[in-house]
């Protein structure tokens, strides 16, 4: 029996030897890579150590509540030195991570399997501390057992507070709702602890991803490190077709499930209950109930696409508390909802608008069906309508294919310089367009937010130097860079990948709209437009700056477009609803940067926390549901006539006609527009 375990000790021990040569292996390679083809590369020293350390310890524990003092100096001793271990091809050192994080791990498991089968209090003479910078390390265990017990009563409490803004009510029900509360909140925290102590790529494996991704996002927050699995889903997004629930969903900061996009005409969208930023409690497929509090983001995104579960049940809540549920059927979803579009604006001087989701590209060269092409058919179509002027939308637009938005931006001006790109030699490649004449020559507005990035941002800088357009909107997000996908090894079967940024590219001007974003001539505000991730805001992010070299261009007059502009920022200064949106974000400011007093553990101090932002989020979603005097006009004969009966498209029209009359940047584009119009008519 002894030889049998020493036997299986030695094979685990030979195992773990195995992969620690392969991370190293893995490291020098995706280190190779980074080194030969990244714009800016950095040299591998004690800066890297100390921001991989901080990085993958804020990762694992970021609220010191896991590690004792004791284990955290146990890993602290690598801080400096991860540079030299690499360089030494010693990666023996992820022992010490693996085994600190597993052994904490299994503690707070145990922890809270004991305190399932305690009778807790509703109420303790205690409160909960909160502070911007994390608290110092606990030096015993029994400090960490006393913490998670008042974590545990203070998170039943949240979730019966949740359930009702009857206070009363919920007071009268609070012993069987405490108990109820009890079983889900300890559940969710043995699962959590239990989906990170067994992920599906292996334990070992899912700490060496990690630094992986955390080595490469030194570079640049772009940079990013693939396995064999991440890189197969990033290739699954582009298929054309799949059955979906029609969501998006994503991850917030604490962790939770948020209805990132409802896909119009697709299941969700039908059941008219589900809205953008609900939170998936849980969903029921094939029998089986998952709770989303301690499943991973893969599991959540393989219930909801996946065609093994056709059919599911959803238990969502809204943002003002309200707790439902609603049964879906999947459907295939068509490729198309993602497309370009178009409608008219206005009567008297109508106005076309295009809104770009995104700079795809056609995989099939042969189909033509690549962004810059369905641009170019709608700009036909509207022109065939008599427009008077154009509003190109690129808000929440991220970016995409490079050769896209060159292709697009040659169609809006005459000829000449587009973009200076850049590459680590500090090679400079001028991108021109050599066509003359534009596609559409009338007046222009380009409407963009915090979220366009990259190729939007490209298309927007182009615009703004040569006067083609006003920039409406708030600054864009500040990614001037490229990425090009590379896999570490030779052949077919390579089970590692790396995206890295190859190139960076800068305005005709000379100037560079990385890191600072693009500047609207018409600045509108943005709820939460202090706290949206901007690339300012990424430590690892590549600073701005210009080059020397200047390019020759014509702009086009800008006198209208400067009147247009005063009279713009006028409106704005008076507008009701804009004021508001200020007013509100000073409120939420507020909440976010002010220090938050403790909060004593009772039920009416957590009910009074946990439902003090409801009028809050009720004035948020006033305003963004508030419908404009705006008048839209589908283009006659645009939706195909065999399919001008078919719910799906009717369901997509309807959805984005609401969201057009709803969304107040396009509004204010509109009004821009028709100022031009009329100063031009003058």
């Amino acid at each position: 029996m002894k030889k049998c375990i020493a036997l299986v000790v030695l094979f685990s021990v030979f195992a773990r030897a195995q992969d620690t040569e392969r991370a190293c292996d893995v490291f020098s390679k995706i280190n190779n890579v980074l080194q030969s083809q990244h714009f800016k590369p950095k040299p591998i020293d004690d800066s890297l150590s100390v921001y991989v350390f901080n990085t993958i310890i804020e990762e694992l524990d970021d609220n010191h509540t896991l590690f004792l003092q004791h284990e955290y100096d146990t890993l602290a001793k690598h801080k400096y030195r991860l540079d030299d271990h690499l360089k030494n091809r010693d990666c023996s050192f992820f022992e010490d991570f693996i085994t600190v994080y597993k052994t904490a791990l299994n503690r707070n498991k145990s922890i809270v399997e004991a305190l399932t089968d305690t009778n807790l209090p509703h109420t303790i003479t205690d409160t909960m501390r909160y502070a911007k910078k994390a608290f110092p390390y606990n030096k015993k265990t029994e400090t960490n057992k006393k913490f998670i017990r008042k974590k545990m009563i203070f998170d039943i409490l949240e979730d019966v507070a949740k359930q009702s803004k009857n206070k009363d009510s919920l007071k009268a029900l609070l012993p069987k709702l405490f108990a109820a509360s009890k079983t889900k909140i300890t559940n969710n925290y043995l699962c959590r602890i239990t989906t990170l102590l067994n992920p599906a790529e292996g334990f070992e494996h899912r700490m060496y991803n990690k630094f992986y991704s955390t080595f490469c996002n030194y570079f640049d927050p772009h940079s990013t490190y693939f396995n064999y699995s991440e890189h197969n889903s990033f290739v699954a997004t582009i298929a054309s077709e799949k059955y979906s629930l029609g969501l998006y969903v994503s991850q917030n900061e604490d962790e939770e499930i948020i209805v990132e996009e409802v896909v119009p005409g697709g299941p969700a969208y039908k059941s008219y209950k589900i809205d953008k930023g609900d939170q998936i409690l849980k969903l029921a497929a094939n029998d089986t109930e998952y709770t989303v509090s301690c499943a991973s983001m893969d599991a959540i995104t393989d219930i909801v696409f996946s065609d093994a579960y056709r059919n599911v049940v959803l238990t969502l809540r809204k943002k003002d508390g309200t707790i439902y549920s609603v049964v879906l059927e999947k459907t295939i979803m068509k490729s198309d909802d993602h497309s370009v579009y178009s409608y008219i604006l206005g009567n008297e001087h109508p106005v076309g608008y295009i809104k770009i989701p995104s700079f795809y590209t056609a995989f099939d060269y042969k189909s033509l069906k690549g962004c810059a092409d369905d641009v170019a058919k709608e700009v036909i179509k509207l022109k065939k309508q008599g427009i008077e002027g154009l509003i190109i939308d690129l808000q929440y637009n991220g970016g995409g294919a490079m050769d896209e938005v060159i292709n697009m931006a040659g169609m809006f001006i005459n000829f000449g310089p587009l973009s200076i790109i850049t590459n680590k030699k500090r090679q400079n490649n001028v991108i021109k367009d050599y066509n003359r004449g534009m596609l559409y020559d009338g007046p222009m507005v380009v409407v963009v937010n915090s979220f366009s990035a990259s190729a939007s941002e490209f298309f927007a800088g182009v615009m703004q130097d040569y006067n083609r357009a006003v920039i409406v909107g708030n600054t864009t997000l500040g990614k001037a860079s490229m990425q090009s996908i590379l896999p570490l090894n030779d052949g077919e079967d390579n089970e590692d990948f790396i995206k890295v940024t190859i190139d960076k590219f800068y305005r005709v001007t000379g100037q560079s709209s990385q890191y600072t974003g693009i500047i609207p001539d018409v600045a509108l505000p943005e709820f939460f437009e202090e706290l949206l991730p901007r690339e300012s805001s990424m430590p690892t992010a590549m600073k701005n700056d210009t080059l020397k070299k200047r390019l020759r261009f014509k702009k086009m007059p800008d006198v209208a477009l400067k009147k247009a502009i005063a009279l713009s920022n006028q409106r704005i200064a008076t507008d009701s609803l804009f004021t508001t949106i200020k007013t509100i974000n000073k409120r939420i400011n507020k909440l976010y940067n002010e220090d938050k007093p403790p909060l004593p553990i009772t039920f009416d101090a957590v009910f009074n926390d946990v439902h003090s932002i409801d009028t809050l989020w009720g004035d948020i979603n006033k305003i963004r549901e508030h419908e404009n005097k705006l008048i839209v006009h589908s283009i006659p004969h645009a939706i195909n006539t065999t399919v001008t009966d078919d719910d799906f498209y009717n369901s997509i029209n309807e959805y984005k006609q609401k969201l057009l009359k709803s969304d107040l940047f396009v509004y204010e584009g509109l009004h821009v527009i028709n100022n031009i119009i009329a100063i031009k008519m003058q």
